[in-house]
């Protein structure tokens, strides 16, 4: 799961709610595939220099005001496997 840690609502799986929210950093999706790409196979958050614990964090690259009309944002991120992945993951022989 990605989640805003500071503000806005939770961005779950693959469905960003812009809907419930418009305080999602669109700008730190691309910044952030290298990390959730990482963080899903399985290395953890400390060795990557995200956190401690079980949780990443990281933050949107626009820095706001005076420079943009925008806002840092700091997204919590939490891997959070479903059955579909993990049985997958069982018949793949993975990690």
């Amino acid at each position: 799961m990605l989640y805003p840690a500071l503000k806005g609502e939770a961005c779950e799986k693959k469905n960003v709610k812009l809907d419930e929210t418009d305080a999602i950093c669109t700008h730190a999706f691309a910044s952030l595939l290298p990390y959730i790409v990482a963080l899903r196979k399985g290395i953890k958050p400390s060795e990557l220099g995200l956190g401690r614990g079980e949780k990443a964090y990281v933050q949107c690259l626009d820095p706001g005001p005076p420079y943009t009309n925008g806002g840092t944002v700091i997204f919590e991120i939490t891997v959070v496997r479903d059955e579909a992945e993990e049985g997958v993951e069982d018949s793949e022989g993975g990690s």
